[in-house]
């Protein structure tokens, strides 16, 4: 019997996370100069980091032969959301907090509920534990919040909501939303993954971090990987009740977010500037591809994120002759999309870059 045959069963059948394809890589495939490549697929900031944070990273260099000390970014953090601080769990990027519940309420013999094209993590952190996932059909690409509650059985622990959705952009009305967690049984825990709360327009948003009052078993995930720029240094939270964030850190590496990513989320929260010409770049860029779509008469899904997912036709035959021309879209196969590619907003000259790349794609 091979070392691979002895692994857990259901962690031999899980399909491996495929991320956007790196700069570098698709310089040396196709021997494109790094500095003439256009990426446009994994919904970072185009604006970098935020100029108070990289200040604050480079003072932190210094310090990184201690330990983390995460305390002054948790109390910041609760501070921010009107929680304890000890309701506030601190990941290796919001993915690692994703984890670490599934680790808390899964297991074999149990489910979990999540939305077809929703997030691939929920997936892979619900299969890691051997549960059983139920994948619910999509309405509209997003969710179908009563199939979901439907599909929700006397074993299931948790259900998983991105709002607003990726890859597919869209938002659920908040009144939706709450009105699922009045009708989910209270031994289930609902996670509701706001990885890109600041695209929504300020009007629209809702302080759902008030509703863990009433909802102690309401799970929020944050990040700092999107507006905040902060994507390669990884850390992200999870806002739970007292008795729900107490389980998580007792699963939690103890230092899993690293000196320099606490220095710059720290900073990046403060600068408030950097935050509103994220947004404003963001929105203007939408409209910017948006109206391109309209023009070539391009099917696509309204976003309330930093991207906007649209029907290319033969989605892996457009991506390869974008990838040839230097510009990395995201296809989107992998979540039942084949005929759909997801384009990360960049700034006015990459928007520009990638639309003249479709065109001659297509």
């Amino acid at each position: 019997m091979s070392l691979a045959e002895q692994a857990l069963s259901y962690v031999r059948a899980i399909s491996p996370y495929q991320p956007g394809k790196p700069i570098t890589e698709l310089a040396r495939e196709m021997g494109i100069p790094v500095d003439s490549i256009v990426k446009l697929a994994s919904n970072e900031n185009p604006l970098g980091m935020s100029p108070k944070a990289r200040e604050a990273v480079e003072k932190a260099i210094s310090g990184v032969e201690r330990y983390p000390d995460q305390f002054d970014l948790i109390a910041k953090v609760a501070g921010r959301a009107g929680v304890a601080q000890s309701q506030v769990v601190l990941g290796n990027g919001s993915n690692d907090v994703l984890d670490l519940i599934a680790r808390v309420f899964l297991a074999p013999g149990r489910s979990a509920v999540f939305a077809q094209h929703a997030f691939a993590v929920y997936p892979l952190a619900t299969l890691s534990t051997g549960a059983e996932l139920i994948a619910t059909p999509a309405k509209n690409y997003g969710h179908d919040l009563a199939a979901m509650r439907a599909a929700i059985r006397p074993d299931t622990r948790i259900v998983w909501i991105a709002n607003p959705n990726n890859p597919t952009g869209n938002f659920l009305p908040y009144a939706d939303v709450r009105a699922f967690l009045e009708s989910v049984p209270k031994e289930v825990i609902v996670v509701l993954d706001e990885a890109y709360n600041e695209y929504i327009p300020p009007a629209e948003r809702v302080d759902t971090a008030g509703w863990l009052k009433e909802f102690p078993n309401l799970v929020i995930c944050r990040t700092f990987s999107k507006i905040y720029g902060l994507a390669g240094l990884r850390v992200g939270y999870a806002l739970a009740s007292l008795e729900v964030a107490d389980l998580m850190n007792r699963v939690r590496q103890p230092f899993n977010v690293n000196n320099l990513a606490l220095a710059g989320a720290l900073a990046a929260l403060d600068d408030h500037e950097f935050l509103n010409a994220s947004y404003e770049l963001n929105r203007n860029g939408m409209a910017q591809i948006v109206a391109a779509l309209e023009r070539l008469k391009l099917e696509y899904i309204p976003s309330y994120g930093n991207f906007v997912t649209f029907r290319a036709g033969d989605g892996a035959a457009v991506n390869q002759k974008l990838l040839k021309q230097g510009v990395i879209v995201r296809p989107i196969g992998g979540y039942g999309l084949p005929e759909w590619l997801r384009v990360t907003i960049g700034t006015e000259r990459e928007n520009a870059r990638f639309i003249e790349a479709l065109e001659k794609a297509l």
